[in-house]
């Protein structure tokens, strides 16, 4: 059986398609349209859809809107409460109670009867609980909201939840964050890890006020709903700079917001006993909130679905459909669920664009030669990521040994300079420089402590609190990135490259060959590898003259 999973009612609009049980594709919509986060997290915007993510789902696994037995959308109308303060949220309400027609114009021949309204948390907690590699595990949702409520915690077993506690809105954990991202000069719904990264340069003063409005409630719920923030600190102006009370503020919130996380799960447990917990969600993606899970809850494992924001419940849409249909299958395998192309369609590529490349033999070792001699690269190899984490396939890698790389980076993409970039290492390694967070960990979503012995030698992806959000490496991952981890490794004594997304800011992550090639064309970066291609700056410019 076929089924279509459809994120568009807040932010990221996504598309996933679960065949047999088995999911085969999945993919933002931003990648193909080159609008970050697909659309602005409006009432006006519900009406959008993943278009292009959709139909490319079906014609990567051959299938015809016919085909579907069933389209998941990540929201249900029947059960969505008004939001008091916000006078056009009917309107948002109102376009989902008729995104089957919208659907139905979109997807020709797609029966309008096949959509399926799949409650927003029940999307996210299967997009973790039917994903992960356990059939049993507690789930946590924590967002922003869904329908009514902004928190979901159950039980995954045999594939059936049991919900165990949800939170009504208006009390929100991610729209208390989003509210803070506001007020320090951000991008609400979309530079919340903004916020978590300039925490780390403040310090939590304002801890003890903010517990008194923002705590667990010891039932499975919380208590939390954005104050009037000027009481701590003024608005910030986006001018570039930071730190002070701003930057103690994102501290004392993320303490606050990573207590009460903490005792969510903890209850759970107490609830469940479970050995795994499963996590998903916009707020699991704060990846030093889901290492303090890690380390104080009792839970003995803790997965969170890469795609945990607002596309993943296109996954999970899908998912729970294939669960009730009685056809789950295995689990996910990998975040590699995009687009790619095969090796001489890349050298067509190049060719086309008459761009002068070479295929070597020795791949990682011409790209460790060039990150040695502390070039960066452009790294695009195989099927590209679903959710927000650059894993190997669309990456910008650098060498990790000198500390000038951060704002070297930093300036290319075009970031604030209080932005940490990640370290990839081998995963048999990891363990000799990272400690403090789960093992292993490939999809860059917890914190690791950097071992005070490494933290000279990798600068470049120690953050300022002796922190790093690392990803392990198996040749079973990433066969081309392990080859050039030890490649590297070989010619330097470090097991580590500095890995962070193939972009430039405010631009979604490269998705095909002509990104690629725009990005190389205009960023100052060594060497371009596409596929098994290697493009080296120094040729394309003398060949240009």
């Amino acid at each position: 059986m076929n089924f279509l999973g459809i994120n568009a009612i807040f932010h990221d609009p996504a598309a996933a398609l679960v065949v047999d049980g088995e999911v085969v594709a999945a993919a933002e919509e931003e990648r193909f349209s080159r609008r970050k986060h697909g659309k602005r997290p409006v009432p006006f915007s519900a009406w959008e859809l993943p278009e292009q993510a959709m139909r490319w789902c079906l014609d990567e696994a051959g299938l015809t809107p016919e085909d579907l037995d069933a389209v998941g959308y990540s929201f249900d109308p029947s059960i969505a409460a008004e939001i008091p303060d916000d006078p056009y949220d009917p309107v948002r309400v109102d376009y989902a109670r008729r995104a089957p027609g919208f659907l139905a114009e979109a997807l020709p021949g797609l029966d309008r009867g096949k959509v399926r309204f799949v409650e927003h948390h029940v999307a996210h907690a299967a997009s973790a609980g039917l994903a992960a590699p356990s059939r049993t595990s507690s789930v946590l949702v924590v967002d922003g909201r869904g329908e009514a409520h902004s928190h979901l915690a159950g039980r995954y077993r045999d594939g059936r939840l049991e919900v165990l506690h949800r939170q009504a809105l208006p009390e929100s954990l991610g729209l208390l964050y989003e509210s803070l991202t506001d007020h320090l000069g951000f991008l609400r719904s979309s530079d919340e890890f903004k916020v978590m990264a300039l925490a780390s340069y403040g310090e939590p003063r304002f801890l003890p006020e903010l517990r008194e409005l923002v705590r667990a409630t010891g039932d499975g719920g919380f208590r939390a709903q954005a104050p009037d923030w000027t009481r701590f600190a003024p608005r910030r102006v986006d001018d570039g700079t930071w730190g002070g009370d701003h930057a103690d503020l994102a501290a004392s919130v993320q303490a606050v917001v990573e207590e009460v996380l903490v005792d969510l799960a903890t209850w759970l447990h107490g609830r469940t006993g479970d050995r795994v917990l499963t996590m998903a969600g916009g707020t699991a993606l704060n990846c030093v909130a889901n290492s303090r899970i890690w380390r104080e809850t009792p839970f003995e494992e803790v997965w969170v679905q890469p795609a945990s924001g607002d596309s993943g419940t296109a996954l999970g849409a899908a998912l729970h459909l294939a669960q009730e249909a009685g056809e789950l299958g295995a689990p996910q395998p990998t975040a590699a669920l995009g687009r790619s192309w095969s090796d001489d369609e890349l050298a067509r590529w190049l060719t086309t664009a008459q761009v002068p490349f070479t295929t070597p033999e020795d791949l990682a070792g011409e790209v460790a030669d060039v990150l040695a001699d502390n070039g960066v690269v452009a790294w695009f190899d195989g099927r590209s990521e679903f959710g927000p984490r650059a894993l190997g396939r669309r990456s910008l890698i650098a060498n990790p040994m000198h500390a000038e790389n951060l704002e070297r980076l930093n300036d290319v993409k075009g970031r604030e300079q209080f932005r940490p970039v990640a370290p990839m290492v081998l995963a048999e390694r990891a363990e000799e420089i990272f400690s403090g967070g789960p093992m292993p960990s490939p999809f860059m979503l917890f914190v690791h402590d950097v071992a005070p012995e490494w933290r000279e030698r990798i600068p470049t992806v120690t953050h300022v609190d002796g922190t790093a959000r690392i990803q392990t490496v198996t040749d079973a991952d990433n066969a081309g990135i392990a080859a050039l981890l030890r490649a590297f490794d070989e010619r330097t004594g470090v097991p580590v490259v500095v890995n962070t997304s193939l972009n430039t800011a405010g631009r979604p992550m490269v998705d095909d060959p002509r990104d690629a090639l725009e990005l190389f064309g205009s960023a100052p970066v060594a060497a371009l590898v596409l596929g098994p291609h290697l493009v080296r700056r120094a040729a394309f410019f003398q060949e240009a003259r």
